[in-house]
């Protein structure tokens, strides 16, 4: 029986463990990379490993996220950044040399590496042929000691494309698309691969846009072949040399076949508050239009802005409408304005903002009150935006640009014609904005630039056989890390200080919850299904320990968030009877016995009262010891890695 991709890979990386779906795998990790909103953590954690100089093929720091310099909050981590990377052997990307995702596939994704990244969208990179997997912070310091990356062996999805994309559609409608058919739960314990003929009609960019929204499926990860088209792409980038034939056998097997014939797809818009509330674009074109936004690691490559260029060119946007062009990475800017391409986009009245995540992650650029804003990007969670009440809809950077023009939710099919848009076959390459570690002679006096609100990593405790704690917060289905752990420009800058950051935990949904977590010992909270869905952010699992959260029970949960909170030292538990959910309430206490017995066995007996309640304990034998140690930290100095 052949083999998939994904098999492929994995095979070529496995450090311990079978292939058989749901056991635990180690990998070994050729690359990882850090955004600045999620590595100072990571940083630190390695700096409390011990390690002298990471230990993987390459590893890169990005400044993408934390752009704004409102105060000294980001400007310090930055600095911290910068010092830790160059004394550790990491190289820095510094901040305006783009999104860590978009220059990632343009200078330094090889087909057939593993790589992992501690941002959820890291799967970008799966649009070259590279395994790449969004985690924790902690897995990624692990890594870059030397350490494995585990993951549970996921099941194998294929999608078969047929045809070839109409003017007017695009990548991330297909990306919609597989989100209306899967939903946001859908690729939980799946590598979704992506072949057919229709492929050889998608640029790398393309790709990585699908592969980039993979993460809303709930993921593992998403990859496609390396082939013909990824090795220009490379050539164009001037790293032919990197390229290698990645493909999967023609006998491989899948759990699930998806068809999807681009020749039929018409443009589709996701309608608030979730990705896969996925529609026609033709069907929502009454609707007026606020604020367009074109960016992000989703639609920010040269392609996307050329084609809005295109859209724009010798037009006004409407008068009520804001428009804001992100470009991804210095290298597209450069392009935009050496060809013309930014001066059409300038002059249509659209505002340039830096090569930075920026709106995405409510850093700037939010909507007006109860404003209508159209974004090229991934996400259009409540309260993202950094509005509460802002109605964010998700859709291509045509249709993007066809609504600013008219100021309603317009269908591009229905403008006039779109130029084709053609990649060069060189790009502009300008690797300044990458600064090289110090050698390792130097590094040994090197020292690390801590700025007053870079606090200590906080220290988890070891799980005893025992737990009687509260729920103190009772959520529904879908909680994502943005509910858990706020993004935006308010709270973003003090990502490297979790005592200040643990007052907006969960602030979305219970602005009381900090207060009462910490005056509660051993609190427990209470989810629905998928619970934290979302970004990577480990801030997500940290905050809440430091809190005094020592157990999450929920209905199902997102891959990455489970594994935090195992390194968090916090116990997952899942109900084996969901009706169990609507019986437990806000404040009840539970008492859990024999919880060492019950992670081995697979089940743990939570007491209420006088009734019993089944919780499902699915953890490897490296996870229970994680838990016992206290989380991730204590396991790796105890010798875990």
């Amino acid at each position: 029986m052949g083999k998939t991709i994904a098999q492929k890979i994995i095979a070529a990386h496995m450090l311990s463990g079978d292939m058989t779906p749901g056991s635990e795998v180690a990998l070994r990790i050729d690359q990882t990379l850090t955004q600045d909103a999620t590595g100072t953590m990571a940083y630190l954690a390695l700096e409390g490993m011990n390690i002298p100089r990471v230990k993987t093929e390459l590893s890169i720091a990005y400044v993408d996220h934390n752009t704004l310099q409102c105060g000294f909050e980001n400007a310090d981590d930055h600095q911290y950044l910068q010092s830790v990377a160059a004394k550790y052997g990491v190289r820095f990307s510094r901040p305006g040399n783009g999104i860590c995702h978009q220059v990632h596939l343009e200078r330094f994704g090889k087909p057939g590496k593993t790589l992992i990244g501690s941002d959820s969208h890291t799967p970008t990179a799966g649009g070259l042929g590279m395994l790449a997997f969004g985690a924790g912070g902690l897995d990624v310091a692990a890594a870059m000691g030397g350490g494995a990356y585990y993951i549970t062996m996921p099941k194998m999805f294929r999608v078969n494309l047929t045809g070839s994309l109409r003017p007017g559609v695009t990548a991330k409608d297909v990306s919609l698309e597989i989100l209306r058919i899967l939903s946001v739960k859908g690729g939980v314990g799946a590598i979704i691969e992506w072949g057919g003929e229709g492929i050889k009609t998608l640029s790398v960019p393309e790709r990585a846009t699908i592969t980039n929204m993979g993460a809303e499926l709930g993921a593992t990860t998403s990859v496609f072949p390396a082939d013909e088209v990824t090795k220009a792409f490379l050539a164009a980038q001037g790293r032919a040399d990197d390229f290698t034939a990645v493909f999967a056998d023609d006998d491989a097997v899948y759990d699930r076949v998806i068809d999807i014939d681009l020749s039929a797809l018409t443009p589709r818009i996701a309608c608030p508050h979730s990705p896969d509330n996925v529609k026609s674009v033709a069907e929502l074109n009454t609707i007026k239009v606020d604020q367009v936004c074109i960016g992000s690691c989703t639609n920010s490559s040269l392609a996307d802005m050329l084609k809005v260029a295109a859209i724009l060119k010798g037009k006004r946007i409407a008068p009520h409408v804001n428009l804001s062009i992100s470009p991804g990475s210095r290298q597209v800017l450069t392009m935009l304005a050496k060809c013309g391409a930014l001066e059409d986009i300038l002059a249509s009245g659209a505002r340039l903002l830096e090569c930075a995540c920026g709106p995405c992650i409510g850093m700037g650029f939010s909507p007006n009150s109860g404003g209508v804003s159209l974004r090229t990007f991934n996400r259009n969670f409540l309260g993202r935006s950094g509005t509460r009440d802002g109605q964010v809809y998700l859709v291509s950077p045509e249709t993007a640009a066809a609504s600013a023009l008219t100021g309603y939710i317009t269908d591009p099919m229905t403008i006039d014609s779109i130029p084709a848009v053609s990649l060069p076959d060189q790009f502009t390459i300008d690797d300044s904005g990458v600064l090289m570690p110090l050698d390792e002679d130097a590094a040994k006096d090197a020292v690390v630039l801590r700025g007053p609100n870079i606090k200590e990593f906080p220290d988890g405790k070891p799980m005893l056989d025992s737990l009687e704690g509260s729920i103190v917060l009772k959520v529904g289905d879908n909680i994502t890390t943005d509910h858990i752990m706020p993004a935006g420009a308010k709270i973003l800058p003090y990502r490297s200080n979790i005592p200040f950051l643990s007052k907006f935990c969960f602030e979305v949904c219970d602005p009381a919850f900090p207060e009462r977590a910490k005056a509660t010992s051993n609190g427990i909270i209470l989810g629905g299904e998928n619970y934290g869905q979302g970004s990577s952010r480990e801030h997500a699992a940290l905050v809440p320990m430091y809190l005094g959260i020592r157990c999450v029970i929920a209905k199902s949960f997102a891959r990455i968030h489970i594994a935090n909170l195992i390194n968090a030292g916090i116990l997952p538990l899942t109900l084996a009877n969901a009706e169990d959910y609507d019986v437990l309430a806000q404040g009840d206490v539970l008492k859990l016995d024999n919880i060492y017995d019950g992670m081995e066995n697979g089940t743990v007996t939570a007491t209420v009262g006088d009734r019993k309640i089944t919780l499902n304990c699915s953890l490897t034998a490296r996870q229970q010891k994680i838990l016992r140690a206290g989380g991730l930290l204590h396991y790796i100095g105890e010798g875990g890695i």
